[in-house]
């Protein structure tokens, strides 16, 4: 079956950037000119999908409103003779089909799928987290729409982190010669975790796993976490895949080091103001010294 349908989780604080985020939901600080989530959203688009369904809360309008036709800024931007510009800012409501469902239940990163499930019935879809950014040349999503379409199976993306940090993250172990998860475990300590491979925001679901997710009790926290309905997949007998990240760069934003780092990685894209922000990151190391 084809794959036309990813929900978003947005329903996140934001505390770790307050007071940016205090009357601005986290996924609309811009990376450079762009909100994190619109980036998000054309990763989504260009792997094919059509249908976006964000999972949100009361204070999110703003991204609902990025999302939606602006028709007082396009008609006078064409009145001041920029076409281009609006045509640009037309196209972002053009882009998909757009849901928003409100998040319900326990807190967990496994509630977003819940909330959004009858809108996915019987049928696969992506699910990804709004303040995640997988930067490569090919939609990372668009990978693994085609890796599911020639397996049916489902996966989670994942990528190497230093030891330090593994407590982070959820951290996947595989069986011996093979990309299948045989365990999982979520912010394991250092001395825990059975490699350094950590999950992030990028997966392919199905009615099955919600099935399970339903059923999963919450664990660390007090909270439902994915990768647990991940380790009672396995268990069951079902097979889920871990898609490794390779000719790319995962890049988290909830934070204020990772949101710069990831403003620059995405700054130094750009060919019109690569030269100058690398002058002027010389200069400051320079003055740091």
């Amino acid at each position: 079956m084809k794959i036309k349908k990813a929900i978003i989780a947005v329903a996140g604080s934001g505390t770790r950037l307050l007071p940016a985020t205090k009357s601005m939901p986290k996924e609309m600080l811009p990376i450079v000119d762009k909100p994190i989530i619109q980036l998000v959203v054309e990763e989504l688009v260009e792997a094919g999908i059509e249908d976006i369904i964000f999972v949100t809360r009361w204070d999110k309008k703003p991204l609902e409103d990025h999302f939606d036709h602006s028709n007082a800024l396009e008609d006078d931007l064409r009145k001041n003779g920029k076409e281009e510009l609006a045509d640009k800012i037309g196209a972002v409501a053009e882009m998909a089909n757009f849901i928003y469902v409100r998040q319900k239940g326990p807190y967990g990163n496994g509630t977003p799928v819940l909330s959004a499930a009858s809108l996915v019935d019987d049928e696969p879809f992506v699910f990804v987290w709004g303040d995640d950014l997988v930067k490569s040349e090919v939609s990372f999503t668009k990978q693994m729409v085609e890796d599911y379409e020639k397996n049916g199976k489902l996966m989670i993306g994942v990528q190497e982190v230093p030891k330090e940090v593994v407590n982070r993250y959820g951290i996947v172990k595989l069986k011996e010669g093979t990309n299948e998860i045989e365990d999982i475990i979520e912010k394991p300590s250092v001395e825990e975790a059975p490699t350094r491979l950590a999950d992030f925001g990028r997966m392919i679901l199905d009615q099955k796993f919600i099935d399970i997710l339903r059923e999963t009790s919450l664990g660390k926290g007090n909270e439902l976490w994915i990768t647990d309905a991940i380790k009672k997949y396995v268990q069951n007998g079902g097979v889920f895949l871990a898609k490794e990240l390779k000719d790319g760069q995962w890049l988290t934003t909830g934070d204020p080091l990772n949101y710069l780092k990831a403003t620059f990685a995405y700054a130094l894209d750009r060919d019109d103001i690569k030269d100058d922000m690398l002058e002027f990151i010389n200069s400051q190391c320079e003055n740091n010294r």
